[in-house]
């Protein structure tokens, strides 16, 4: 006999998984363990006949084979079930469950645990691999599994494989109206009126910002259909989180409350807490925002009291108007007219403008919609001050999220000043809010699936996979910053590859950017120079550079025994306006938010805070880590390429490294920016772009010089982005050879890369180009004198080369031509010359130009022969006899000289 076991008080999650079981195991019958829910209990009045059920009662413990645990993984969750599994006979036991978080004793040789919304989910899928049907009825009571134990799709925990199995189960026949009338089977007198009680004696706390919930009812009797109740009374009050208590009493009995039974239904909507690990000490369990318990024998006052407060203990701290706030604030006088306001929009790309007095007061704001109002009406020249808006709601920096979110609801307004002691620090905006609303509710999947919270505590992992002399850097950094209450963030790359790095991997990071937010403390340029000073102070072998202009310094250490080549830069959070297309940004002090958020792609606009409170917490206003997951490479602007055309060769260069793709939309922004001719103006103009001069140079040596730097140069002309050194610009089947040819050459030929194997290749690239406009672009990359000098005397040497070489029939005269060129000019003149004469130099570089003569100047001497002009001379006469193959040993070349000598061509 085969039995699958539904748990005790049996939903229909625990019925649709066993019926769709007993589908896959022929034979199987199906044994509820104890009771029923109110609902299931009405569904199989109708319908227990059609289904594999067979009674508790009925089963011969002496002829069970074989036992699978469905929804459930605790044995006395099962009554009297679980002595099944201490028999003899049964040797196969496996359990179905999606309750990640479950502690097990039960004897299992089989597991799938996973996480998805109902276990149903799980046995759809396998029927759907077996490709096994189902009747209506099995179809229905499978739906009905998965339409309860995910609110019809709308609990956290569903997922898109609970809503592909649930059209699955309606192609089979599940029947709506039936799942209609039990999902939700409607409030009976008798709960109604307890309803009504639990409202009136409903005890309710603020904790956080959220809003807690408890109440203890008692009865005579037990009480079905309570779960339900608890679901309508969180609804109707609106609460965040409540936990449900029953009590009723079996008996009377000497002890006190020896035979009371009591059970605690919980319920929760706040991120962050877990109603699971709050029962399951109790012998209870569930999901995270949804779970029981059921105990005997204690306090039922005192029990519910202490799961309260332990439940509070588990809110986090939510959010608060300054982690969310943008700050310093862009504020304009009101005198200030509505052209110069609208300007002032347009280069931040703010929606609006803070109005402040003389004494930097908060006055009025001002929206993207007033102004456009304004000057549709003509009034371009008219002060903001007469329509800006005056009653203004504010919030102080302490103000938690849910409140902030409150009062943009109520009185529908989409920008709150934060203001402290009557001065403006700091504004929320509704994007500001929802970022975050969607951060909190977006999770990732742990290894064994669980789910758990994108932002979460990374400083465990960074502690264990950095050097300790770094971690402790880092830990000192932090310490300072806090000293002088300002934030400090971990940002960039370092945050981009310990989270792409495997849980095992250790980093060996070189380049570390940190950020100081200084909020309304120190919203300044002297912020992250005056953290990276101290920091010199205490680390006196590091080397301090301060770049004021973009507000930055950097400790530096060359090969230390502690921390090896280490850059940090150290940066005030700011924020960046580009002038013109192409140039270098204008920075100014901001908040970390907005230092995030002037950053280039979303993988990279992460950062991880160092300081209390919240350390350790991930910071993600772009979704960044959902394009870490997906593989791409996503902008952040959509103007972005066009103010920063390196941004291009940066997202190819971070696409090929990681193995990404670049999001479609973004490839789009790069093909419009080409195409729109912004960069080919600037040329033409000679207009100093920074983006296309020295910056460029720099991403085309981090390209250029990696060993990925086939794959990233087909991309750049893939997407048309060589046009960015010149319009005419094309990787053609000719030139993908050329420079893929001399990097063969320079592999074998400079194998210690003394050439900068890097700047060669551009140098092909740039060499395609019309000779003067060539020069020109490697003028204004700043390349090398030498580089300059290569390209500018490249058609020369071409030329002549390719005139003279066919002309010399003997390795000796090929010499005598060549050895006045150097390496690298030779190279360059073979990969754009015809075959013969690139064999011919590869002959002369490979084999001739090491050829050496038997003598040398030493043994001219020793031979009785003066020093002089003479010895040049006689030697060039033996290198080419020896190149010639006229002389190979030293008696040869003694002879060979001997009869140069009788000739009277020498003299001694």
């Amino acid at each position: 006999m085969d039995l699958i076991l539904c748990h005790q008080t049996a939903d229909f999650d625990v019925l649709g998984a066993a019926v769709g079981l007993s589908r896959l195991k022929i034979g199987s019958r199906i044994v509820l363990t104890g009771g029923a829910h109110p609902a299931v209990r009405d569904f199989l009045a109708l319908h227990r006949d059609e289904l594999s059920l067979i009674e508790m009662r009925s089963v011969n413990p002496k002829k069970i084979r074989s036992l699978v645990v469905v929804d459930n993984q605790q044995r006395d969750r099962l009554g009297k079930a679980a002595e099944w599994f201490d028999l003899p006979q049964v040797k196969a036991i496996a359990i179905y469950d999606h309750h990640l978080d479950s502690s097990s004793d039960i004897p299992a040789t089989q597991k799938q645990i996973e996480a998805v919304g109902a276990t149903t989910t799980l046995i759809v899928e396998r029927l759907q691999q077996a490709k096994v049907g189902l009747n209506p009825v099995e179809a229905t009571v499978m739906a009905l599994g998965i339409h309860v134990d995910t609110g019809s799709l709308t609990f956290p925990q569903s997922t898109a494989r609970d809503a592909r199995a649930l059209a699955w189960l309606m192609e089979q026949g599940a029947n709506v109206k039936t799942i209609a009338e039990y999902a939700d089977p409607g409030f009976p007198p008798y709960l109604q009126q307890l309803l009504t009680e639990a409202i009136e004696r409903l005890q309710m706390s603020v904790v956080r910002g959220y809003t807690i919930a408890s109440i203890l009812l008692t009865t005579e009797t037990f009480v079905p259909g309570l779960s339900n109740l608890a679901e309508r009374l969180i609804e109707l009050t609106e609460s965040d989180a409540l936990l449900f208590a029953h009590q009723y009493s079996k008996g009377r009995g000497e002890e006190p409350f020896k035979e009371i039974r009591l059970t605690i239904i919980g319920r929760s909507r706040i991120e962050g807490t877990n109603l699971h690990q709050l029962f399951e000490p109790l012998g209870g369990g569930g999901h995270a925002q949804a779970a029981s318990v059921i105990l005997r024998g204690v306090d039922p006052e005192a029990t519910l009291r202490e799961l309260v407060e332990r439940f509070k203990e588990q809110i986090p701290h939510p959010p608060t108007a300054r982690d969310l706030m943008s700050s310093p604030v862009r504020t304009i006088r009101p005198d200030t007219t509505i052209e110069q306001a609208q300007r002032i929009l347009f280069r931040y790309g703010h929606s609006g403008l803070s109005v402040v007095d003389e004494s930097d007061r908060l006055v009025g704001v001002i929206s993207r919609r007033d102004i456009d109002l304004a000057l549709h009406h003509g009034f371009s020249h008219a002060p903001v001050k007469g329509y800006m808006t005056r009653n203004l709601r504010t919030i102080k920096s302490d103000t938690p999220l849910p409140d902030i979110e409150s009062i943009m609801v109520t009185y529908d307004v989409g920008r709150l000043p934060v203001v402290e002691s009557g001065q403006l620090i700091g504004i929320v905006t509704r994007t500001d809010v929802l970022r975050q609303i969607h951060n909190d509710r977006t999770h990732k999947r742990d290894e064994q699936g669980k789910k758990e919270p994108l932002v979460s505590c990374l400083l465990p992992s960074l502690q264990n996979r950095l050097r300790p002399s770094l971690w402790q850097f880092l830990t000192t950094a932090a310490q300072e910053a806090q000293k002088r209450g300002w934030h400090l963030y971990l940002v960039g790359g370092a945050v981009r590859d310990l989270l792409l790095a495997e849980n095992h991997e250790s980093l060996l990071l070189q380049d570390i950017d940190l950020v100081v937010d200084g909020f309304h403390r120190s919203a300044d340029v002297g912020a992250g120079v005056e953290l990276a000073s101290r920091l010199r102070e205490i680390y006196p072998q590091a080397r301090l550079s301060v770049h004021g202009e973009f507000q930055t310094a950097a400790l530096l250490w060359h090969k230390d025994p502690e921390f090896g080549s280490l850059w940090v830069d150290i940066a005030t959070a700011r924020t960046e306006f580009y002038p013109y297309p192409a140039a270098n940004p204008e920075v100014e002090a901001s908040s970390i938010r907005q230092d995030l958020y002037r950053r280039d792609f979303t993988i990279n606009a992460l950062a991880v805070r160092l300081t209390s409170p919240r350390e350790g917490e991930l910071l993600d206003f772009f979704g960044g880590m959902l394009d870490l997951r997906s593989r791409q490479i996503r902008v952040l602007h959509a103007n972005s390429f066009i103010e920063d055309p390196t941004r291009i060769y940066r997202a190819v260069r971070f696409a090929v490294r990681l193995g990404f793709g670049i999001e479609p939309q973004t490839e789009e922004y790069i093909r419009y920016a080409i195409e729109s001719g912004v960069y080919d103006r600037l040329k033409l103009e000679n207009h100093p772009a920074p983006a296309l001069t020295t910056r460029l140079k720099a991403e085309l040596h981090y390209i250029l010089e990696a060993d990925y730097w086939k794959p990233a140069l087909q991309l750049l002309a893939d997407l048309g982005a060589l046009r960015c050194l010149h319009p005419t610009l094309v990787l053609d089947k000719k030139l993908w050879w050329q420079i893929r040819c001399v990097s063969r050459w320079l592999r074998w030929l400079d194998p210690e890369n003394l050439l900068h194997h890097w700047l060669i290749r551009l140098e092909v690239l740039l060499s395609a180009i019309e000779s003067s406009e060539g020069v020109k672009i490697a003028t204004n990359l700043q390349l090398p004198k030498d580089s300059l000098e290569r390209l500018e005397q490249l058609k020369t040497i071409e030329r002549e080369v390719n005139s003279a070489l066919p002309k010399c029939d003997r390795p000796s005269e090929v010499v005598n031509l060549l050895r006045q060129y150097k390496l690298a000019s030779l190279i360059l003149v073979a990969v754009r010359s015809s075959k013969n004469i690139r064999r011919t130099i590869w002959q002369y570089l490979a084999r001739w130009s090491q050829v050496r003569s038997p003598l040398d100047g030493k043994d001219l001497k020793a031979m009785g022969y003066k020093p002089g002009p003479q010895y040049r001379e006689i030697l060039d006469e033996l290198l080419a006899a020896t190149l010639d193959g006229k002389i190979g040993t030293r008696e040869e070349a003694e002879k060979f000289l001997q009869d140069l000598k009788a000739r009277n061509r020498l003299c001694c």
